[in-house]
């Protein structure tokens, strides 16, 4: 049986104004269910109470929240990617800023490295929404996310399978990108007995193990009697 890999496709996507207002609200709304639950998380630890449960952080900081008047708002945006963000903040054994993790580092219970722990999103940094099945739709064209509408996709590159979710993505220079997680198939090179070594270097860019040399490429030597003539050129 071949085993299953996972690969990420990144795709630039084109909001419209109206849909660049309500991705904010959605950005917004994940970043305040992840810092009400991750300050509620960290005062339980200090206190040396029991961690809360993913399933009653949900409770507390959705299903109730959205019923109070500083936290209603909430109701505006999907659900899904509210969920995503605690299921995010909690999961066991794949993220290693997991509360989990954390705890589990800090008493001794998980191996390797001292686990450092999570971190509180801000509005400054990159802003991500995780959409699930039933909160998105692949098209030809589009993808639609739940309460965003239609977003206008350039596929540079064909996804090779069908994707179970979708993360919605603004970075610090403004641009929105969509990344689906897709399981592939690893591909199985033929057999051969051929190998070699390779060693790089700064004069020699690489040398193989048969001898063969490859010289490292200088872009500025080769360009700098083009660019004095255009130094000279900007100056007078």
């Amino acid at each position: 049986m071949r085993q299953v890999m996972k690969a990420r496709f990144k795709y630039r996507i084109y909001p419209t104004p109206g849909q660049k207002y309500r991705l904010a609200k959605l950005f917004g709304c994940v970043r305040v269910v992840w810092n009400d639950s991750l300050a509620y998380s960290q005062q339980r630890y200090k206190s040396e109470e029991k961690k809360s449960t993913n399933s009653e952080l949900q409770k507390l900081f959705i299903t109730q929240a959205k019923k109070t008047k500083c936290r209603e708002w909430l109701s505006e945006v999907s659900n899904i990617p509210l969920q995503q963000s605690l299921n995010d903040l909690n999961r066991r054994g794949e993220r290693p800023f997991a509360p989990t993790n954390f705890f589990k580092s800090t008493q001794g219970q998980r191996k390797g490295k001292p686990v450092k722990p999570p971190k509180f999103k801000s509005r400054k940094s990159k802003q991500t929404a995780r959409f699930t099945k039933g909160g998105f739709k692949v098209g030809q064209h589009k993808v639609y996310l739940a309460k965003i509408g239609k977003l206008k996709i350039v596929w540079s590159r064909e996804l090779p399978t069908a994707t179970s979710s979708v993360t919605v993505i603004k970075d610090s220079a403004h641009r929105y990108f969509l990344s689906f997680v897709v399981e592939i198939q690893p591909e199985i090179l033929p057999k051969t007995d051929n190998s070699v070594g390779i060693d790089l270097g700064i004069k020699t860019f690489a040398t193989f193990s048969d001898g063969t040399k490859i010289d490292a490429p200088k872009p500025l030597k080769k360009r700098i009697k083009k660019l004095r003539k255009v130094k000279f050129v900007i100056i007078s």
